[in-house]
């Protein structure tokens, strides 16, 4: 029958029964069809009227807006419907072309390519040229491959170290240490017994807290308590401009730490990596993040052996699925040193340093709330003035106390405004409990 016969029978049909969603959607869809957009359009919101969440309507309007060159209005649909998880990978084709129309070529691309990976029979030759000419045009690096080609691989083997330094030599932080070795150090020195119970030896750990607190300090500690490789691996090391290519690269780092068993995988800054897919708009970040997920679950190779710490300072903006068993299943909470802390991190901050006779005890005492970090800026204020001095007298002058007590004064923590927002995820934000050690540690909660 002919199209336009088609379309005028269904008009008749809706004359009668104008509330057939069902009807009123399979005549936007031929006027779609046969590219009388602006009928289209005003049918779909017809049909919305009266059912104002079906997704396959919504998707057909921003197809019809697409049509009629009304790309911002067709993004705002596109991008309401992209959190829901539609299946329909139609709604990915969509996005790339409307996003290749905006200029944003590498971002159209990661909609391209996930389209074709849920439905090969929509990968289009001519878009994907197309594609290529507007990253090179564009400067915005990369080329586009066919899917299924492998893209340049440029990841190098991370060199991994092996830490001489072990919990004695971290000041303090006694529940902390305690709580990794139930999770880290007392399956790999215990298997049998942890083998009867069936759990096994590896999993995450999502170490947070103030800047400066020292995470980092802690996880190689944790290795060097093991006798375990350490790979510690920033963003740079995972991010790639090219497409693809940091799926790539994380997938590489996990397979070197696999084979360097038994092994401590740090990564630090983890929410740079891993923040939550429900405030993307980059479809790259969200493969990537699905990427890291499964080599946390060890879907294609086995993660025994594989200790995987992570350090933030927002875990808040970790995306949820992080969290789950078997991933980073155990959030630990590292707060400022504590006063037996402050006192062993400032006598190792001045060992190699002429000062008097010190009161570290008070010293300590009067930087309560200090990071690490703060307590280093206030041994170099301390130094700077006294470098002065020692100029002036022709001769390298001791550190007194009173040099520490001017140059804490002069310092404020920094720690305090990472409380003043942590503060307001613990109180409304605290799902579970799970940042309870932050309201207990500014006693709001015993």
């Amino acid at each position: 029958m002919d199209p336009k016969e088609v379309i005028g029978n269904l008009r008749q049909a809706l004359a009668v029964s104008p509330e057939n969603v069902p009807l009123r959607k399979y005549l936007a869809a031929m006027l779609l069809e046969q590219g009388i957009y602006d009928e289209a359009e005003r049918e779909y919101k017809t049909a919305l009227q009266y059912a104002p969440h079906e997704q396959d309507l919504k998707l057909g309007l921003a197809k019809a807006f697409y049509g009629l060159h009304k790309y911002d209005a067709a993004l705002v649909v596109v991008e309401e419907l992209l959190p829901l998880g539609t299946p329909d990978p139609a709604l990915h084709l969509l996005h790339a072309r409307l996003l290749f129309a905006k200029g944003a070529h590498r971002d159209a691309y990661g909609q391209y390519k996930a389209a074709v990976k849920a439905n090969p029979a929509l990968a289009d030759k001519a878009f994907e040229e197309q594609l290529n000419q507007g990253i090179a045009k564009s400067g915005q690096a990369g080329r586009v491959t066919a899917p299924g080609q492998d893209d340049l691989l440029a990841y190098v083997e991370k060199e991994f170290e092996k830490p001489g330094i072990r919990f004695k030599d971290v000041g303090g932080m006694d529940k902390v240490k305690e709580e990794i070795a139930l999770k880290v150090i007392y399956p790999l020195k215990n298997p049998a017994i942890y083998k009867a119970y069936g759990k096994k030896v590896g999993g995450g750990i999502l170490l947070y807290g103030p800047p400066g607190c020292g995470k980092t300090h802690l996880a190689r500690a944790t290795a060097g308590e093991i006798d375990a490789r350490f790979i510690s691996v920033g963003i740079n090391d995972v991010l790639d401009m090219w497409v693809g290519n940091s799926e790539k690269n994380l997938h590489e780092i996990f397979e070197q730490a696999r084979r360097e068993q038994p092994c401590v995988l740090f990564f630090d800054e983890v929410d740079a990596l891993g923040a939550s897919r429900t405030d993307m708009r980059r479809s790259e970040g969200r493969f990537l993040i699905n990427q890291f997920l499964n080599e946390l679950d060890g879907v294609d190779a086995s993660n025994e052996g594989v200790l995987i710490l992570a350090a933030t300072n927002s875990p808040w903006y970790l995306d949820a699925a992080f969290r789950r068993p078997g991933r980073f299943d155990r959030l630990i909470f590292v707060a400022p040193p504590d006063h037996a802390a402050r006192v062993s991190i400032l006598q190792l901050l001045l060992k190699d340093t002429p000062v008097e006779k010190l009161d570290y005890e008070a010293l300590a005492k009067s930087t309560a709330e200090f990071s690490g970090a703060d307590l280093k800026a206030v041994v170099d204020l301390a130094v700077e003035g006294k470098i002065t001095e020692s100029l002036k007298a022709g001769r390298p002058l001791p550190l007194t106390q009173a040099d520490f007590k001017q140059a804490a004064g002069r310092h404020v923590a920094t720690t305090r405004e990472w409380f003043a927002a942590a503060k307001n995820y613990a109180l409304y934000a605290n799902e579970g409990g799970l940042y309870d050690d932050i309201l207990t540690y500014l006693k709001i909660k015993k």
